[in-house]
């Protein structure tokens, strides 16, 4: 007997082991793409338990010097430059020893 058994046409039976490892059946895994060492997510439901794939994002933290570059270079006209500097100055860093480009000047139609 295979600690797997077919229950219904969408529904499968598998036994809880060691450690509460649960074994989900390969026609599941491979239709959901679930692979080994995959990450799953484990949600609490009022009638059980959902099991579904989940994905992860590299997070990406950026230093103070970092956050500067960004607010100083993305400024759109004078207004929101001279805004990004006062931010910047907030941060504790010089907006004058920064690499950034200021926005350039736009031409009045």
């Amino acid at each position: 007997m295979t600690d797997i058994q077919t229950v219904g046409q969408n529904m499968e039976t598998s036994k809880v082991g060691k450690r509460g490892a649960v074994v989900v059946p390969a026609r599941l895994r491979r239709k959901f793409g679930i692979e080994e060492g995959g990450l799953i997510v484990a949600e609490e439901r009022p009638d059980g338990i959902l099991i579904r794939p989940a994905a992860a994002v590299p997070l990406e933290i950026y230093t103070p010097e970092r956050r500067a570059e960004f607010l100083l270079s993305n400024a759109v006209d004078d207004k929101d430059y001279q805004a990004a500097v006062a931010e910047v100055r907030k941060l504790g860093i010089d907006p004058t020893k920064m690499p950034h480009q200021r926005p350039r000047k736009l031409k009045r139609a």
